[in-house]
């Protein structure tokens, strides 16, 4: 999320917020529209505390959502760094081609495919170099103990790779379900329309302003937070990067040249075939 959208949204709705106040005090009766003015702020108890424990939970889950993307990220990444120690145990053909496989999965982890993830277009979507090993693979007869055992090593990798990337994109097109946010935003023009209520021109108008201003100060942060939580990926401050498969791509690089392995990718920096 860029921080300066964030920060204007927040400073207009209380710009706004405020400026309703100001202008409905002009006609209220002195000590606002409430009789009762205990009763009145025993129903806006009910009503913040509410809304507050929605929200709240809401951001646990979302911000669960955040942290298992961020671990599937992590995992997936450790793993592909695996897979490429297990693949040098493959016949030299099949192993320079898993390898070269496994270098463009993780290109195109870190270019097209987070692309994809931050802009919402990700969709059912697979990598084209998991298809390609999974090809590779299953052309393999292993021989011997040796071969067999990194087979099947290769098989639980595999499938613990395909999970871990399901973890990293399960959020990327949002959590949250349109109704949830019918039911936020309606529930917060309750709590605006309420709040008005309380205007008074007994108080001064610096008192009025902060009365409302502070209460959405508060309810705006936390909608941000919450639309932060809801789409983590992307460019701006605190979003999901690719930084972990960007350190494996470095990873196998180091790998294969101090073991004096020749790489050959099938594919350019991004991960597209050539």
């Amino acid at each position: 999320m860029n921080l300066l959208v964030a920060a204007g949204v927040v400073v207009l709705v209380t710009a706004v917020a405020v400026a309703a106040m100001l202008l409905v005090r002009r006609r209220a009766p002195e000590g606002s529209y409430f009789s009762d003015g205990d009763r009145a702020s025993g129903v806006f108890g009910v009503l913040a505390t509410g809304f507050s424990v929605l929200l709240g939970f809401i951001i646990f889950l979302a911000f669960s959502s955040y942290d298992d993307s961020r671990t599937g990220a992590e995992t997936e990444a450790t793993i592909v760094a695996q897979q490429v120690q297990t693949a040098q145990f493959f016949p030299g053909d099949t192993a320079a081609q898993l390898t070269g496989d496994l270098t463009c999965y993780a290109r195109y982890v870190v270019g097209p495919e987070w692309d994809a993830q931050a802009n919402g277009s990700l969709g059912d979507n697979v990598n084209p170099w998991g298809v390609a090993m999974f090809k590779t693979i299953s052309a393999v007869h292993p021989r011997g103990d040796t071969e067999q055992s990194a087979y099947d090593r290769w098989m639980d990798q595999t499938a613990n790779r395909e999970q871990a990337r399901i973890d990293r994109v399960h959020g990327a097109e949002g959590i949250l379900p349109l109704p949830l946010w019918v039911a936020l935003f309606a529930i917060c023009l309750v709590i605006f329309a309420y709040m008005l209520f309380f205007a008074d021109p007994a108080e001064g108008a610096v008192t009025q302003g902060v009365l409302m201003g502070s209460v959405t100060v508060v309810i705006s942060l936390l909608m941000m937070l919450l639309v932060f939580f809801n789409h983590a990926h992307g460019d701006g401050v605190g979003s999901l990067r690719p930084t972990a498969m960007e350190r494996t791509i470095r990873l196998i690089d180091t790998q294969t040249r101090l073991a004096g392995i020749t790489v050959t990718a099938p594919c350019d920096d991004r991960g597209l075939p050539h």
